[in-house]
């Protein structure tokens, strides 16, 4: 079974989160890091909408019931995760995965599930998770097409101070493009969050790649960096991204370093909190071959004090 730095977790990553949650032998607050999903949630472009209907209340014998449909891509906006099987590489004339997977071992036909690298494979993240504000490094929230590069990672690191990154971390980073997303929009495929986003640069996802983080989770769409108009034609892709590769950091995290990625994660309170250090619960659904799943990631800690005795 092909699961990228999934492999990492363990009780290693288990007794670091625990070690987070109960620093200096106090419990400490649940963290919310998910958006609510509805059908007026902002739309992906690159997803069919949500459909939401509930159900009329029904009656058996003295038991009322009550439920709901839903239907659309759903696991492909909103707090999601990415598989690794959601992307590969045309290389010599060959669609390549993770590990160097084909396209017939992956998915041999336009009907078949992932057989390789789907979000039924991927484990449960139970781990440490390290907090870097991006926005507070620049006293402001980042903008379209804007990069965290690995200088800004170590800046972050030194500014807050914070251990380093280690195997199996979930890394999670702050920027506040997050402030932009609303969960009311008559029209959900008419608004600004999705229309662009900062994003990693390459050299950062190259960084991430050499701790062998599990998985990078940030506030923003795509975590590729993305300028105003590059979606509609009127703009390039990022300076650091190949003419073959627009999202390089896509493939970077997915096909090569086996980094999952966590989009449109609500990180504004676990920074306004100064939340650095956290235990980390990231559970996909078993979707069989799915490419992507809508998650609830919750993070428990408190502020960080690193003079704290």
């Amino acid at each position: 079974m092909w699961i990228g730095n999934g492999g990492t977790q363990g009780y290693e990553t288990i007794a670091r989160a625990a070690a987070e949650m109960a620093r200096e032998g106090r419990v400490r607050p649940c963290y919310e890091l998910s958006h609510e999903y509805s059908d007026r949630m902002p739309l992906s472009p690159f997803a069919d909408a949500i459909s939401l209907s509930y159900q009329p209340t029904h009656f058996i014998a003295s038991h009322a019931g009550n439920g709901e449909t839903i239907s659309g891509q759903f696991g492909s906006q909103g707090t999601k995760i990415d598989a690794l099987g959601h992307f590969g590489y045309v290389e010599d004339g060959e669609t390549r995965y993770f590990g160097g997977l084909t396209q017939r071992e992956v998915k041999p036909s336009d009907g078949s599930p992932l057989l390789q690298l789907g979000t039924d494979q991927i484990p449960p993240i139970v781990t440490s998770a390290v907090l870097l504000d991006a926005k507070k490094l620049r006293g402001r929230s980042m903008t379209a097409g804007e990069q965290v590069t690995a200088a800004d990672l170590e800046a972050m690191l030194a500014a807050q101070r914070l251990r380093g990154l280690l195997a199996g971390d979930a890394l999670l980073v702050h920027t506040g493009w997050g402030e932009k997303w609303a969960a009311d929009n008559l029209e959900p495929a008419r608004t600004e969050y999705y229309g662009a986003g900062p994003g990693l640069s390459r050299d950062a996802a190259e960084y991430l790649a050499a701790k062998s983080v599990v998985c990078i989770g940030m506030d923003v769409p795509f975590i590729d960096a993305v300028r105003t108009g590059y979606l509609q034609g009127s703009d390039g892709p990022a300076a650091d991204a190949p003419a073959d590769l627009p999202f390089v950091i896509h493939h970077q995290n997915l096909t090569q370093a086996g980094i999952y990625q966590v989009h449109n994660m609500h990180l504004g309170e676990l920074a306004a909190d100064e939340v650095y250090l956290s235990g980390v619960f990231i559970l996909p659904l078993r979707i069989r071959g799915g490419a992507h799943s809508p998650v609830r990631p919750v993070a428990i800690g408190g502020p960080h004090r690193p003079d704290a005795r």
